[in-house]
Parts: C-alpha cells; sequence; structure tokens
C-alpha cells in the first residue's frame, strides 16, 4: 500500500451542514494568518520586499518538497495541475507579493483594516466557483463592503477619490488570496489539506526561486535577528504550517461558513500591530475596521441564507470523502 493512502483516513463529512471541526481549524489557521501582516511589516524594514515575497516561498517550498518526498504523495493528475497552479498564483505568488510591496509605505493596521475585506471575497470566489445561485442581496452586500473599504483607504490616503498605490497593492491581495482559499478549499477535499499547499509552493518554486535570486543579486540581504525571526515566520507558518488548517477547515467546509472566521483576523491583526510594534489605534482605524467588517460579515450571512433552488441542487450527495 502507498505511504500516502495508508497515512490517510478518509473522513466522512457532512458538507451541506456546518461542522465545528471546520470552523475550529479554520480559527486556528486565521490565527496563524492574523501575523503576517505586522511580521510582513518588521521584516520590510532590513528585507527587500521583493525578497521576503519570493524568499518565504522558497523555504517553504523546501518543506513542502521535504514532506511530499518522505511521504511519497501521488502526484495531482490531469486537470489538477491546473487548480494547482491557481492556487499557486493567489497564495503563494500574488498575496506575498503584494502585500511585501504594499507594506513598505503603509501601516500594518491600515493594511488589516483593507485586506478585512477577505471573508466576502472568498465567499464571492466560492460562488463562482461552485456554481452556485446566491440572491441578489448577496451581491448588494459585497458591493456595500467594497465601497465601504474603499472610502477607508481614500480617506486614509488623503481624501475620498484619493486611493494609494499600496491600497491598489492591497485590494489586489484580497483577489488573489480569495480565488487561492476557494480553489484550494475545493482541491483539498481531493488531495489532502497539507498537499494542496505543499504541491502550490512546489510547483511555484522555479519562479519563486528566481525572483528571490534577482532581488538576492540587486540588494543583497542585511537584517537584524529579530527581522530574520519575522522572514521565519512567514516562511514556515505563515506559507506553509498555516494552511494545514486552513484548507483542512475549508475542505470540511461549506467554505462559506468557514470564512466567516476570517473576520476576527483584522482585529487580531490590528491588535498586534499595537502590541508588536506600537502602532496607534485611531478611531478612523477601529471605525473603518468595524464597517468594513460588518459589510463581510452580512455578506457571507446572506450567502448562507440562498434563494430557493431545485432540490438537486440544494441537496448535493450528504457525504463526501476529505483527505487529511
Amino acid at each position: 500500500m502507498r505511504a500516502n493512502s495508508s497515512a490517510t483516513v478518509p473522513v466522512r463529512t457532512v458538507l451541506s451542514r456546518s461542522s465545528p471541526a471546520g470552523l475550529w481549524l479554520g480559527f486556528l489557521g486565521v490565527a496563524a494568518f492574523s501575523l503576517t501582516v505586522p511580521f510582513t511589516k518588521v521584516a520590510v524594514a532590513g528585507l527587500a520586499p521583493l525578497f521576503i515575497g519570493s524568499g518565504r516561498a522558497v523555504v517553504a517550498a523546501v518543506l513542502a518538497g521535504a514532506a511530499l518526498a518522505l511521504t511519497r504523495q501521488a502526484l495531482p493528475r490531469g486537470t489538477q495541475w491546473f487548480r494547482v497552479a491557481v492556487v499557486a498564483a493567489g497564495v503563494v505568488i500574488g498575496f506575498p507579493l503584494l502585500t511585501s510591496f504594499a507594506l513598505t509605505s503603509t501601516a500594518a493596521s491600515h493594511g488589516a483594516v483593507v485586506i478585512a475585506l477577505l471573508p466576502a471575497a472568498t465567499a464571492a470566489a466560492a460562488v463562482i466557483r461552485g456554481r452556485e445561485r446566491p440572491p441578489a442581496a448577496f451581491w448588494l452586500v459585497s458591493a456595500v463592503g467594497a465601497l465601504a473599504v474603499t472610502a477607508f483607504a481614500s480617506a486614509q490616503s488623503g481624501g475620498l477619490g484619493v486611493l494609494h498605490w499600496a491600497d491598489l497593492l492591497l485590494l489586489g491581495s484580497v483577489v488573489a488570496a480569495a480565488v487561492g482559499y476557494a480553489e484550494g478549499g475545493l482541491l483539498a477535499r481531493e488531495l489532502g489539506s497539507w498537499q494542496t499547499i505543499s504541491w502550490a509552493l512546489v510547483l511555484a518554486s522555479p519562479l519563486m526561486l528566481v525572483l528571490a535570486a534577482a532581488s538576492a543579486a540587486q540588494q543583497p540581504p542585511s537584517a537584524t535577528p529579530a527581522q530574520w525571526a519575522a522572514f521565519g515566520y512567514l516562511a514556515v507558518v505563515s506559507m506553509f504550517l498555516g494552511f494545514f488548517a486552513w484548507y483542512r477547515g475549508l475542505a470540511i467546509g461549506p467554505i462559506a461558513r468557514v470564512s466567516q472566521i476570517q473576520l476576527v483576523q483584522p482585529v487580531l491583526t490590528i491588535c498586534w500591530a499595537a502590541l508588536l510594534l506600537g502602532e496607534s489605534l485611531a478611531w478612523s482605524t477601529v471605525l473603518g475596521g468595524l464597517a468594513v467588517i460588518l459589510c463581510a460579515a452580512a455578506a457571507v450571512r446572506v450567502r448562507l441564507q440562498p434563494a430557493p433552488a431545485p432540490s438537486s441542487e440544494l441537496d448535493p450527495a450528504p457525504l463526501q470523502t476529505v483527505k487529511d
């Protein structure tokens, strides 16, 4: 028997209902991710953003490749490779690089508030990817959330109608992560949670290695121990271990239900930014964060109350195998 089959016990999960296990695993992943923005802010003070965004993926890819080889995991098949590439583009390449560049010129707490739109964006990506038919209210609330986060970012950048380039990068990172989360959650039901992020890291490793080498050649890394420690956390936890719990939680699902756990991430991140970086909690940041979180929460709640549909669409096969 292959190592991956003997080490993996299929779990029969009712995907049409909320699962406490999925929610708790989702929270564990979000707790790990909540330190990503503050530690990225620490790292960019001494390391080039391109090196951080690509180098963390290279380190994680080494760990992922070793884990896949030691457990003799079967290769993805057919269209699964394309889906792995979508995950890699979103969470291995897009989100780390965009946030690294954005945080060179904006506060971690500001970045946390903009990224707070991620839960609604993830739910929207799950809707589109799953070919579901949510009510019009879902799209209305999602649009209001997008307007709220844009207004907040504009106000923080010099007035309404003026978006800083860092805000555009952060919004782009939200789109990239949402697509990677939604596709990864679905793919984890076939490949397994840690296997999904591992294959994505391995697939993206040649590109990320070239980018990291080019950045190191142009600007040799020179950082303090604290900055290297922050980089280490981004590589090992944010880029690798955190996805074990997060993709497992999304695989148990439903994805839209588990994605609600992301609503606590900006709150945790802002608290970490104040505690670790000494950033002040201005009323504009607090109120802006609450507004965006409320809009995201409303969007996800509407997603969980879809318009009536034929029974064949509402009641898919009740049991599905989910790999660990």
